[in-house]
C-alpha cells in the first residue's frame, strides 16, 4: 500500500514522542515528507532509516532527504540527507510505519449483507464488511473491524481496537484489545481429541482466550480447551500456518515462526522465541527466555534461559559439536 498523505516533520516528531522516543535534528517542523522508504530506494521526498546490520556503504549514496539513524553512523550521511538521531533507529522506523502506512480505522459502517443475530452486542464505530457472519452470544466492543466472510462466534467477545481481517473463524473465544488476527485464521475450533482404540471423539467445551496486543498470521488455527482455556497471553506474535492445540498456554512477549506445532498441554513460558517448522510434544513445559532453533523437535522439558536445537532438541552448543563431528567422519 502507498501511502497518498504528506506528513510534516512536526508529526513525525510528536508520534515518536508520543512513544518515548528521543528525536534529535534540525529539520524544520512543516518540512515534508512523501513516504517512508528502504535506504536504496528512497528519494528526494522520502524518509528512510539505517541500523547496524545494513552496509555502511548504502548510506554514502542515500537519497533521502532525512535518515533515521543513531549518531555514530550519522557521520557517513551525504549532505543532502538531514539525520534524525535516534538510540534505536529500526524501533523508531517500526514506530513511524503506523504513521505513514495505518489503514486500518474503523469506517463505523455495518453492511447490509452481514447476517447479526439479534442477541449481538455491538458497540461504537465497529465496521461489520459484507458476508460477515455474527452468531448469538457474541459482543464486539469499540473500534473493532472485521473483514468480509468472516464468521465470528457463538460465545466470542472482541474487546476494543481489534482487526479480524477477512475469511476468519473465531468461536468460543475472547479475544483482547488492539489484536490483529489475520485472514483465513481458524479460533476456537473442538481440537484433536479421541479415545486412540475406539476413535470415539472426544468433545470440547472450553474455549480460547487471546490477550491484548497480540498477533496471530493467516491460517493459523488455535484450538479450544477440552474443559478450561487455550491461552495466548499478551504481547505474543504468532506467524503464519502455525497449529496450536486445545488447552495449550502461551506466555506474553512469545514469538512464533510459520508452521510451528505445538501440541495439547503444552505449557509455553514468557518471552519465549520459536523458529519456523518447530515441533512441540504435549504436556512438556518450556520455561522463560527460551530460543528454539527452526526445524527442531522438542520432547522434553526445557529450562529457563536455554538455547536449544536438532531433533530431539538439545542445548544448541552440543548440537553444533556434534554436528561437527559428523561431518568429520
Amino acid at each position: 500500500m502507498k501511502n497518498t498523505n504528506k506528513i510534516t516533520y512536526k508529526k513525525i516528531d510528536e508520534y515518536l514522542s508520543k512513544n518515548n522516543i528521543t528525536a534529535i535534528s534540525k529539520i524544520s517542523t512543516e518540512e515534508e515528507f512523501f513516504t517512508l522508504q528502504s535506504l536504496l530506494n528512497a528519494q528526494r521526498n522520502d524518509i528512510t532509516f539505517f541500523s547496524n546490520n545494513s552496509p555502511i556503504n548504502n548510506l554514502i549514496s542515500c537519497k533521502a532527504k532525512a535518515c533515521l539513524i543513531n549518531r555514530d553512523n550519522s557521520k557517513f550521511l551525504p549532505k543532502n540527507t538531514l539525520p534524525i538521531i535516534v538510540e534505536d533507529p529500526y524501533k523508531s522506523f517500526a514506530i513511524i510505519s503506523n504513521l505513514f502506512f495505518n489503514d486500518d480505522i474503523s469506517n463505523n459502517k455495518i453492511s447490509e449483507m452481514s447476517i447479526i443475530n439479534e442477541k449481538v452486542k455491538i458497540k461504537k464505530n465497529v465496521q461489520i464488511d459484507p458476508y460477515v457472519h455474527i452468531k448469538q452470544n457474541s459482543k464486539i466492543e469499540e473500534n473493532v473491524i472485521i473483514g468480509s466472510n468472516c464468521t465470528i462466534g457463538p460465545d466470542v467477545t472482541i474487546e476494543k481496537n481489534t482487526i479480524i481481517k477477512s475469511n476468519s473463524v473465531i468461536k468460543n473465544a475472547h479475544v483482547g484489545k488492539n489484536c490483529i488476527i489475520k485472514s483465513g485464521a481458524v479460533i476456537g475450533g473442538t481440537g484433536f481429541g479421541f479415545e486412540p482404540k475406539t476413535k470415539i471423539r472426544i468433545q470440547h467445551i472450553g474455549n480460547v482466550i487471546i490477550k491484548d496486543n497480540c498477533n496471530i498470521g493467516s491460517n493459523t488455527t488455535i484450538d479450544r480447551a477440552v474443559f478450561d482455556s487455550t491461552i495466548i497471553s499478551e504481547n505474543c506474535f504468532i506467524d503464519n500456518l502455525v497449529q496450536i492445540a486445545h488447552n495449550v498456554i502461551i506466555g506474553r512477549d512469545t514469538i512464533i515462526a510459520a508452521q510451528t506445532g505445538i501440541a495439547g498441554s503444552a505449557k509455553i513460558g514468557d518471552n519465549v522465541t520459536i523458529g519456523g517448522q518447530v515441533g512441540i510434544s504435549g504436556h512438556i513445559k518450556i520455561g522463560k527466555n527460551v530460543i528454539i532453533a527452526a526445524k527442531s523437535g522438542v520432547t522434553k522439558n526445557i529450562k529457563d534461559n536455554s538455547t536449544v536445537a536438532g531433533f530431539p532438541a538439545i542445548d544448541i552448543k552440543k548440537w553444533k559439536l556434534t554436528n561437527i563431528k559428523l561431518n568429520k567422519l
